[in-house]
C-alpha cells in the first residue's frame, strides 16, 4: 500500500544531497486513489496503435507488483468490430469519462481502411494526487518484450506554465522498445536491450532541445525485460542527475544563461520572447511535475524510425501512410507471437513496476 513516510533520509553519494522519503508506493493494491487511469484513443501525439482504459485485463496488482500490460482489442469484441465498430469513450461519469479529446480520441469509427485500435493498454498518472518540484523520484521495473511495444515511465508539468509543449518540460525517466532483435542501420541493437532517458524543452513545437538531453545504456547482464532495475532522478534548482542502479548517466545544468541560451535559441530565434524569462535558471523544470506511466505500441512518428531493422519480420507499416494501424494489424500473425501471451499469463509484454518513490529536498539547519 503506498504510504507517506516523513523521517527517512537519502543521500546521494556523489553530491551529498539529503533527502526526505516523502511518498511511497509499494503496490500492495492498485490505489486509484494515487494512479488515475487515462481513457483515451489519442495515441499521444504520435499516433500510437493503443487505447487507454481503466481495465483489470491491462493494469493490475499482484504480489506486490503493478502490471500495466497490452491486449488485443479483437480479444475482447471481436475483429470485425476494429473495421465496423464504434469506440466511445466519453463515459458517464467522473470514473470513466474520456480524458484527451485530441487526435480524435474519444470517440472514434473503423472502417475497411481506417481500422479502431487494435491494442487496448493502459496509462496511469498521478497529476492530482502526486507532484514533485525538485528532490528525488525512484523507481523499481522491468520493461515488457515484445516486438513495438514501447514502455515509458515519465513526468510531465501540472500545469504547463510556460505553455503548451514542449515549453513547459517533459521528463522520461526510462523509455525502451520491446523488440528483441531490432538494429538501426549500423547495426547497433536498439531494442530490449537498451534504454534511454530523454528531456524534452523548447520554445514552441517544433523547436525541441531533447537531443541536448538524452541518453541510453544497454543492460549488463539480459535485457531490461528480464530484469527489474533501479532508473532515478535526483532533482534541485542547479541541475537534473539521471541514475541507474545507483549509476549516473545523465548530468544536465544548463548554465547561467538557462535552457533558451543552452539551446541557442537567443541566437537562431533573435525575433522570439524568451519562454521562461520569469523562472527560476532550470526553467520549464522548475514547477511540479506528475509522474505517468504506461505502455504504449507503435507509432507514426520518429520513436520506430523507417530505417530500424527488425528480425525476423520488418516493420509493418510506414510512418507516412494513413492507414498506419491497419498495416500494423493485419500483421499480428508475426508480431504477436513475440509477446508470448500464451505463457506467463501474457505478462512478458506487461510493464512490470515494483515500487514508486518520491523525495523532497532535506532543508538544512
Amino acid at each position: 500500500m503506498y504510504r507517506f513516510i516523513a523521517f527517512a533520509l537519502f543521500i546521494g553519494a556523489s553530491f551529498g544531497q539529503e533527502f526526505t522519503l516523502v511518498f511511497e508506493d509499494n503496490f500492495d493494491e492498485l490505489n486509484l486513489e494515487t494512479w488515475q487511469h487515462e481513457m483515451t484513443a489519442g495515441g499521444g501525439g504520435n499516433w500510437e496503435f493503443q487505447y487507454y482504459t481503466n481495465n483489470r485485463s491491462n493494469s493490475y496488482v499482484r504480489d506486490g507488483i503493478l502490471y500495466i500490460k497490452p491486449t488485443l482489442t479483437a480479444d475482447l469484441y471481436g475483429e470485425d468490430y476494429l473495421y465496423t465498430g464504434r469506440l466511445d469513450l466519453w463515459g458517464a461519469s467522473p470514473a470513466d469519462i474520456c480524458t484527451g479529446n485530441a487526435w480524435y480520441g474519444c470517440d472514434r469509427f473503423g472502417n475497411a481502411n481506417e481500422i479502431l485500435n487494435p491494442i487496448q493498454s493502459a496509462r496511469l498518472r498521478t497529476v492530482f494526487s502526486q507532484t514533485l518540484r525538485y528532490g528525488k523520484i525512484e523507481v523499481r521495473a522491468k520493461m515488457p518484450t515484445g516486438d513495438w511495444l514501447w514502455p515509458a515511465i515519465w513526468m510531465l508539468p501540472q500545469r504547463n506554465p510556460y505553455g503548451g509543449w514542449p515549453a513547459s518540460g517533459e521528463i522520461d525517466l526510462v523509455e525502451s522498445r520491446g523488440n528483441v532483435n531490432l538494429t538501426d542501420p549500423l547495426g547497433n541493437s536498439v531494442g530490449v536491450d537498451q534504454m534511454g532517458s530523454t528531456m524534452h524543452w523548447g520554445p514552441y513545437y517544433p523547436h525541441n532541445g531533447a537531443p541536448l538531453t538524452t541518453t541510453t545504456r544497454y543492460a549488463e547482464n539480459g535485457t531490461f525485460g528480464t530484469h527489474f532495475h533501479v532508473y532515478a532522478m535526483e532533482w534541485n534548482d542547479k541541475y537534473l542527475r539521471f541514475l541507474l542502479d545507483g549509476e549516473e548517466i545523465m548530468f544536465v545544468d544548463p548554465g547561467d544563461g538557462g535552457f533558451w541560451e543552452y539551446g541557442g535559441w537567443h541566437q537562431s530565434l533573435p525575433g522570439d520572447d524568451n519562454p521562461w524569462a520569469q523562472g527560476d535558471k532550470l526553467a520549464p523544470f522548475d514547477k511540479p511535475f506528475y509522474i505517468t506511466m504506461n505502455v504504449a505500441v507503435g507509432g507514426t512518428t520518429g520513436y520506430w524510425g523507417e530505417n530500424l531493422i527488425n528480425s525476423p519480420c520488418p516493420k509493418p507499416w510506414s510512418n507516412t501512410s494513413p492507414y498506419a494501424p491497419k498495416e500494423f494489424w493485419e500483421d499480428n500473425a508475426c508480431w504477436y507471437p513475440t509477446w508470448r501471451p500464451d505463457e506467463n499469463n501474457g505478462e512478458y509484454a506487461a510493464l512490470q513496476v515494483d515500487y514508486v518513490r518520491l523525495y523532497e529536498i532535506t532543508p538544512t539547519q
